[in-house]
């Protein structure tokens, strides 16, 4: 029992994780680079890039996290104003645009990783770190999202079948 509550409890906060260890790697990178640079006239050659490609990890699972807080981008006037039944006909079209955008970006970011992994393609200013492993970000951080969107919808259909009021209003600023 305790290790399935510790499985779920992982689940639901995976992309907290990865979005605080990659905006913490990326506040402590530059940090210590500005440091060297000013005080010491030295700069490590790929603090520059590697943040950058730690951005891909933290924009991706933050578009996820967002999906699963239900804090993005929504027309909730408008569906505040529809019937029950048409409230609950936006959310299962906004579930349907999501796995098609979904499945389009999955598609076309898995070729990126393996042209990236095929021609053993490496981060500027380093020897051995390869980009395909901050590439990989898109795809898996799409992939949980539609996942979320997927938990979304289940959660959506029993309230809907029970008659409780729909989610149609976003969870702002915390859980």
């Amino acid at each position: 029992m305790k290790v399935g509550k510790a499985l779920y409890w992982a689940f639901q906060n995976i992309e907290r994780f990865l979005i605080i260890v990659s905006y913490g790697s990326m506040t402590g990178i530059i940090f210590v680079e500005v440091i060297r640079r000013f005080l010491f006239n030295e700069q490590s050659a790929w603090s520059t890039t590697i943040p950058i490609y730690l951005f891909l990890w933290l924009a991706w699972m933050g578009a996820s996290y967002n999906t699963l807080k239900r804090s993005h981008l929504r027309f909730t006037e408008m569906r505040e104003r529809l019937s029950y039944g048409a409230q609950f006909g936006c959310l299962i079209l906004d579930a349907v645009l999501w796995f098609v955008m979904g499945a389009v970006v999955i598609f076309f970011s898995v070729e990126q990783v393996y042209i990236a992994y095929d021609n053993f393609s490496i981060v500027q200013g380093t020897d051995n770190v390869m980009q395909w492993w901050f590439y990989l970000a898109t795809p898996c951080a799409w992939a949980l999202l539609l996942v979320r969107v997927t938990q979304n919808l289940v959660s959506d259909y029993h309230d809907f079948k029970a008659g409780r009021p729909l989610a149609v209003q976003a969870a702002t600023f915390g859980d």
